[in-house]
C-alpha cells in the first residue's frame, strides 16, 4: 500500500482538491472501500474543511488497512471465538509493539470506527466488530442543558482504550527566563517570545507573515504608545490558523519592535541563503533561507529540553500564556470585561469549556506556583530579554 496526497490537479466537479489523502494498492489502484469512505465524508462533511484533518483522516485508514494487509487479516471478518478482530489486533499492536499513547490511538480508532459504521451501512459487512457501552461524561453544562436528557451520558464505542484526562503543563517564571538564556539562536528566541506572549499555536507562530499589518514599526503609529498592546487581526488568508477560523491577539508593544527589526536586519539575510534565490511570505526562516517545519520546531524545542534538564514543548508556552492571562485578569481591579472569554477569544477556543480548564488550572495551584504567576511575564522581557 501507499499513500499519498493529491496536487492541484486532481479536479473534480470544477475543484482542486490539492491535499486530499489517497489510499493505492500495490498496483495504484485506489483502495477500496476504504478511499471511497474518505471521499464521503470530505466531501459530504462541512466541518472537515481543513486539508490537515484530511490528513488526520487519511493516515488512520492507511495506518490500521496497512497492518490489515502485510498481516494477512480480513477487517470484514469478526473475531473468531478466542482470537482477536483485525480492528483489536490492530488497537493491541499500535499499543504493546509500537507504543502509541493511548490518545493517539484512540484519534484513530475513532476514524476507524467511523470507517465501519459506513460500511455497514453500505453492506460491506454484516455487523460491527465492536459494542457501544454508556458513559458518564464530565463536560461542563452548555445552554441547552435544561433541554438534554441524556444526563451527560454518550455511547463509545468499547474497542477505545482507557485514558485519562489531559493534563496541562506550564512553565513558572524561573523556568521561561531558563529556557529563554539557553536559546543561542536569535529566531528560535524570537519565536519562544511570540508564542509565550501571545498564545499563539506553532503553526500559526510558523507562519506568521512577513507584511504590513502583522511586522512595523509601533513608534510610527501616533495611535500606540509606549508599553501598549497591539490589537492585531488574524486572518488565515495570511497565515495557517487552526480550522481557518480568523481571531484577534493582543501584541506587548516592545514585542512588535522586535518583530520589526528581525524583519529587516536579520529576516533579509536568512532569506538570501536559499540556493535558488526563493523568497517566502512566512517570517521566520532558517538559515537555509526556509520556512520552519513542524519537525524542524519539535527538533528545536527537544534540543532545548536537553539544555535546560526539563520537559518543555512549543504548546506549553501557550498553556503559561493562557493560565497567567487568566490568573493576571482575574486579580486585575481594572479589567472591565469576563476574563475566561477574553482569553478564551485570544486563544480560538471555539468553545469556552475548553478555556475552562485552564480556570480549573489555576484553582489547583499550589502557593508557590501562584506566586510565581502574580507579576506579569512581560517584565522578564524588559530590556531585551530575561
Amino acid at each position: 500500500m501507499r499513500y499519498v496526497l493529491a496536487n492541484e490537479k486532481l479536479v473534480v466537479a470544477g475543484r482542486a482538491w490539492k491535499g486530499f489523502p489517497l489510499l493505492l494498492d500495490e498496483g495504484g489502484h485506489p483502495m477500496e472501500p476504504a478511499q471511497s469512505f474518505l471521499w464521503d465524508l470530505i466531501t459530504s462533511n462541512g466541518r472537515v474543511s481543513s486539508p490537515k484533518s484530511w490528513d488526520s483522516y487519511g493516515w488512520a485508514l492507511y495506518d490500521f488497512f496497512a497492518f490489515v494487509v502485510s498481516n494477512g487479516l480480513d477487517w470484514q471478518q469478526p473475531g473468531m471465538p478466542g482470537m482477536p478482530s483485525a480492528l483489536e489486533a490492530y488497537r493491541d499492536w499500535s499499543k504493546g509493539t509500537v507504543g502509541l499513547a493511548n490518545t493517539t490511538i484512540n484519534n484513530r480508532l475513532r476514524v476507524i470506527v467511523r470507517f465501519y459504521q459506513w460500511a455497514a451501512k453500505k453492506g460491506h459487512i454484516d455487523c460491527l466488530p465492536f459494542e457501544f457501552a454508556s458513559i458518564q461524561t464530565s463536560r461542563q453544562p452548555g445552554f441547552l442543558a435544561h433541554v438534554d436528557a441524556t444526563g451527560g451520558k454518550v455511547e463509545s464505542p468499547s474497542i477505545l482504550l482507557k485514558q485519562q484526562a489531559p493534563s496541562i503543563k506550564i512553565l513558572t517564571k524561573a523556568q521561561v527566563k531558563v529556557c529563554y538564556e539557553a536559546l543561542p539562536n536569535l529566531t528560535h528566541r524570537l519565536m519562544f517570545s511570540l508564542m509565550l506572549r501571545t498564545g499563539l499555536r506553532q503553526i500559526e507562530c510558523r507562519t506568521w507573515p512577513d507584511k504590513p499589518g502583522y511586522v512595523f514599526d509601533p513608534s510610527r503609529r501616533r495611535d500606540l504608545g509606549w508599553n501598549e498592546r497591539i490589537r492585531l487581526n488574524l486572518d488565515p488568508r495570511d497565515m495557517e490558523i487552526k480550522n481557518s477560523k480568523p481571531r484577534s491577539i493582543d501584541l506587548p508593544y516592545d514585542l512588535m519592535e522586535e518583530l520589526d527589526t528581525y524583519s529587516v536586519r536579520h529576516r533579509q539575510v536568512r532569506e538570501r541563503n536559499h540556493r535558488h534565490g526563493r523568497s517566502f511570505a512566512t517570517l521566520f526562516l532558517t538559515e537555509h533561507g526556509v520556512p520552519y517545519t513542524k519537525t524542524a520546531l519539535v527538533a528545536i524545542f527537544a534540543a532545548l529540553s536537553k539544555r535546560v534538564g526539563f520537559h518543555v514543548t512549543a504548546h506549553m508556552l501557550r498553556h503559561t500564556y493562557a493560565t497567567f492571562l487568566l490568573w493576571s485578569l482575574r486579580k486585575s481591579k481594572t479589567f472591565e470585561g469576563e476574563p475566561l472569554l477574553y482569553v478564551r477569544d485570544r486563544l480560538g477556543h471555539s468553545d469556552v469549556t475548553t478555556t475552562v480548564l485552564y480556570l480549573h488550572l489555576i484553582n489547583s495551584l499550589e502557593g508557590h506556583l501562584v506566586l510565581a504567576h502574580e507579576d506579569e511575564i512581560d517584565q522578564l522581557f524588559a530590556g531585551g530579554g530575561p
